[in-house]
């Protein structure tokens, strides 16, 4: 018996285009997995230096507060305690009063008293000149309203016009800037008599 053959060729056809059309597909579902892919690694990328930009955002704002409290810290301990070296060096000297108090009530010796209080002076002098204080140098010296107070003006044949005669209260400086101005008076003459006085000498 004679079997008959089926035309498969239109069957084969068909098959061939539909996995075409399959390989077709899976080459675009590739492009666009990979594209996928990329984006996914790179956002994962940007995720990672957020976080870590995030981080280093956290750490610079913590280190910030604990500079402004520190700053806040030491500005405090410099107005409580910046005269701490000073007063240091001054206790000594209450020390050497009360020691010379005590020696005045035994004895009535007034020179030896006068001689422990003069070397009292010298180390107080000492110790502000240790730490930047000098006094400012005044008699016959010209008037400066910068370092000088003038309390009174006087005639003085004896000194030059708007030149110190007397001091009445020591001047300071504080590491060459004026702490307290020295009270003077001030000599006053017309400059008729400067001009007689130059007119003297000259001749």
């Amino acid at each position: 018996m004679k079997t008959g053959k089926k035309d498969t060729t239109g069957i084969n056809n068909a098959v061939k285009n539909e996995a075409d059309g399959q390989q077709g597909l899976s080459a675009e579902e590739l492009i666009d997995g990979k594209n996928t892919e990329e984006l996914t690694v790179k956002l994962q990328e940007a995720e990672k230096k957020a976080a870590e930009n995030y981080d280093k955002y956290l750490r610079s704002v913590a280190e910030f507060d604990n500079y402004r409290k520190r700053s806040l810290r030491e500005k405090a301990d410099a107005i409580n305690y910046g005269n701490e070296k000073l007063l240091q060096d001054i206790l000594p000297l209450l020390d050497g009063i009360d020691r010379a108090l005590e020696q005045a009530g035994k004895s009535g010796d007034l020179a030896a008293f006068k001689t422990g209080l003069q070397l009292l002076r010298e180390q107080f002098v000492g110790c502000l000149k240790k730490h930047g204080v000098e006094s400012i140098d005044t008699l016959r010296q010209d008037f400066d309203p910068n370092l000088h107070e003038a309390l009174l003006q006087v005639d003085s044949p004896d000194h030059g016009h708007n030149t110190v005669v007397n001091e009445f209260e020591k001047g300071f400086l504080l590491n060459g800037r004026l702490l307290r101005p020295a009270k003077v008076s001030v000599c006053r003459r017309p400059v008729a008599d400067d001009d007689n006085k130059n007119e003297c000498e000259n001749a």
